[in-house]
């Protein structure tokens, strides 16, 4: 069963097995109708009419619905009843007055269900909206590079949450950043917005990916009060195919397939997440690798890593990525998410995640 929403709001789905129970329920409100025919005169099962609208309205988003099928279920009810002489008076008042209180009730908590995911639609518009304006999709090709990003709020109704991506193009060649906020809600995607406008902004100044990110970590330990943190990754990606630098700032390493192959790009040695580097003292360094035509670079957060099965195992993505095939690197990351939701069932991610994919195309 399906009907149209209010004006604003898409059509109204019903899962599978909600659809099976409201068949099931009608099913046995015929079947008590036809038996209440058959009893004879002296009783009835006519009550259970009232049934009837509380049905439509859980099909649909309009009002109208549940009263037109009321009305119907008041008619029938007053036929049965017509038909019925022997039924005591006290029969006769409480089950049309039954039928007709359902089907205000029905109605009124339609019009109250369709007027609260009108409010959850325009939030989740303006979520979109701001989506957009924080985390903007990189161009699909730069030069010779191809990249491609996904991003997916564990909550399907933030649409944000603390991930984050940028790509910026410089005269240093292209800037890359792929972190994770720890914690969730507002204050993480607030965090996630500083983030993302200070590497804007020192990306195009900065030329070192290790100061690039002890400027991060400065913006980051200079906020007021929650002290967040977050991991990272920051890829200098020369514009003639030259050596790419990757800074690891605490972060899930990259993988690299190359020849059907698929290897970590693990840190020669630990950094620390941005905002913590004055409590640990390390530093931060960046390592380099050579890119090759047809190499692919996978950039994710722990929401993919960290998806776990029924069984409470963790997805295999680096066993799993040689078999998973995609055209480009947008066809890629879509194979991945579709396995990683496979996997986790109906569970679902327990974290935001976020893919971002690079690929040289020569």
């Amino acid at each position: 069963m399906t009907a149209d929403g209010p004006d604003g709001l898409p059509p109204l789905h019903l899962p599978r097995r909600t659809r099976l129970l409201l068949y099931g329920a009608l099913v046995l409100l015929v079947a008590a109708v036809v038996t209440a025919l058959a009893l004879g005169p002296g009783t009835t099962l006519a009550p259970l009419l009232a049934v009837a609208p509380v049905l439509a309205g859980a099909t649909t988003r309009k009002a109208r619905v549940p009263l037109l099928v009321g009305a119907a279920a008041l008619l029938a009810v007053c036929l049965l009843e017509s038909a019925n002489a022997q039924l005591p008076s006290s029969v006769r008042i409480s089950v049309p007055v039954t039928v007709l209180a359902s089907t205000l009730a029905s109605a009124a908590s339609v019009v109250l269900v369709a007027a609260r995911e009108r409010e959850l639609f325009q939030v989740r518009t303006v979520a979109e909206a701001a989506q957009r304006a924080l985390l903007r999709p990189p161009a699909e090709r730069i030069g010779g590079l191809r990249l491609a990003v996904r991003y997916v709020a564990a909550a399907a109704e933030a649409r944000i949450g603390g991930d984050l991506y940028a790509v910026v193009e410089t005269r240093f060649g292209v800037r890359v950043l792929l972190g994770d906020v720890q914690g969730h809600g507002l204050p993480a995607v607030e965090t996630a917005a500083d983030v993302l406008g200070v590497f804007r902004e020192a990306a195009r100044t900065e030329p070192d990916p290790a100061l690039l990110a002890q400027r991060l970590d400065a913006a980051l330990t200079a906020r007021p009060g929650d002290g967040r943190f977050a991991t990272a990754l920051l890829l200098d990606v020369a514009p003639d195919r030259g050596p790419v630098r990757v800074g690891n700032c605490g972060h899930p390493p990259p993988l690299l397939r190359r020849a059907g192959a698929v290897s970590e790009l693990a840190p020669p040695r630990p950094a620390p997440p941005l905002g913590l580097r004055e409590l640990t003292g390390e530093d931060y360094r960046a390592s380099a690798f050579e890119p090759s035509p047809g190499d692919l670079l996978l950039l994710h957060t722990d929401g993919v890593a960290e998806a776990r099965d029924a069984e409470g195992r963790f997805y295999p993505l680096a066993q799993r990525l040689p078999g998973l095939h995609g055209g480009n690197p947008a066809d890629l990351l879509d194979a991945v998410l579709a396995d990683v939701r496979g996997w986790v069932g109906d569970a679902g991610l327990a974290d935001d995640a976020a893919l971002l994919a690079l690929r040289w195309d020569h």
